[in-house]
C-alpha cells in the first residue's frame, strides 16, 4: 500500500509539475463555460422562449436558471471525460521517456504501477472537475438558483462517477497509446467528438430515431441524463408552480433529455446509476484484464 501511494504521489506531482498538461486540463471546462455563457445562452434562452404555447409567459430569473442549469449540465457532462484523457497521459509519457523500463526493473509490481496510474488520474481530474463544478455553482446562483442542498449532493455524486468512468475508458485506451503524437490524436478525436455522442453539445431528442436508438446503448448518455435530471429538477418544479400546464412540462422535459427513452421506454433515475456504474467497473475490469494479458504475454 505505501509503494502504490509513493506511485501515486509521484504521478500527481509530475502532473501537476508540467504546466502545460495541468493548465490544459484545468483550463478546458472554463473555457467551455465562458463559450457557453457568451455564445449559446442567448440561442437557449430564445429556443425556451419561442416554445412557449400563446399566453403562457415565464419569470426572467426562472429562463436564466433554465439555461443555465442546462449549459453547466452539458460541461460537466464533457468535461469529467475529456480532462480524464489529458489527466491519463502520464502513462503514455512514460512509455514515451522510457521511464516505464525503470519500473519493469524495480521490485515494483507491474500492477502496483497500473493502479498507480489509474488512482492518480481520477484524483486530478477529480481536482479539476469539482473545480470546474464550484465555478459553475456559483454562476448559476448569479443567474437563477432553483437546487435543493439534495440536488447539490446528487450532483457531486454525478461528477463523481462520470468521472470514474472517464478515467476507466482512458485507461483502457490509453493502454494501447505509446507515444505523445498518439496521445494527442486521440484526445482532439474525444475531445471534439465526445459532447455530440453523450447528448451534451445536441440534445438526444434532436437526432433521428434510428440515431436516438444507437446512442441509447452509450453509457456516457445517461451520465449527461443523470445530471440534467439534478441539476434541472429544481427549474422544472418551479415551472409547475407558477401554472405550467402538464403536457408543455413533458414535452420540455423530453426535448432536454431530462426524460430519456430507451425504445420507447422512459429510463428512470437508478436506472440510469446502474448503466454508468456497470460502466465503470466494466472498463476497470477490461483495464485490468489487458495488464493481466500483458504480464502473460511477457
Amino acid at each position: 500500500m505505501r509503494t502504490l501511494s509513493n506511485i501515486v504521489r509521484r504521478d500527481l506531482k509530475l502532473f501537476f509539475k508540467d504546466k502545460g498538461m495541468f493548465f490544459s486540463a484545468l483550463i478546458t471546462p472554463m473555457i467551455l463555460l465562458v463559450l457557453y455563457a457568451t455564445f449559446l445562452a442567448n440561442v437557449y434562452r430564445d429556443s425556451y422562449a419561442s416554445a412557449l404555447p400563446q399566453g403562457v409567459t415565464i419569470p426572467e430569473k426562472l429562463l436564466n436558471g433554465t439555461v443555465v442549469s442546462q449549459l453547466i449540465s452539458a460541461l460537466l457532462a464533457v468535461s469529467c471525460v475529456t480532462v480524464s484523457f489529458c489527466a491519463n497521459l502520464m502513462m503514455i509519457q512514460d512509455k514515451a521517456n522510457g521511464t516505464i523500463k525503470d519500473f519493469s526493473v524495480s521490485p515494483v509490481k507491474k500492477s502496483t504501477v497500473a493502479a498507480g496510474y489509474f488512482a492518480a488520474s481520477a484524483s486530478s481530474t477529480l481536482i479539476v472537475t469539482f473545480s470546474a463544478l464550484a465555478v459553475s455553482l456559483i454562476y448559476l446562483a448569479t443567474q437563477g438558483w432553483y437546487m435543493t442542498a439534495a440536488d447539490v449532493l446528487f450532483v457531486i455524486l454525478d461528477v463523481f462517477l462520470l468521472t470514474l468512468f472517464g478515467t476507466a475508458l482512458s485507461s483502457c485506451v490509453n493502454f494501447f497509446l505509446n507515444t505523445n503524437g498518439q496521445a494527442s490524436a486521440v484526445g482532439t478525436i474525444v475531445s471534439a467528438g465526445y459532447g455530440f455522442i453523450c447528448g451534451a453539445y445536441m440534445t438526444i431528442s434532436s437526432f433521428g430515431a434510428g440515431l436516438q436508438r444507437v446512442l441509447s446503448f452509450l453509457p456516457g448518455t445517461y451520465g449527461t441524463c443523470l445530471v440534467k435530471n439534478h441539476m434541472m429538477r429544481g427549474v422544472f418544479a418551479e415551472m409547475e408552480k407558477v401554472g405550467f400546464p402538464p403536457e408543455v412540462m413533458t414535452e420540455i422535459k423530453d426535448s432536454v433529455d431530462f426524460n430519456f427513452y430507451f425504445f420507447g421506454t422512459k429510463v428512470a433515475v437508478p436506472a440510469m446509476y446502474a448503466v454508468l456504474i456497470g460502466a465503470v467497473i466494466l472498463f476497470t475490469g477490461l483495464f485490468v484484464l489487458f495488464n493481466i494479458l500483458k504480464k502473460r504475454a511477457k
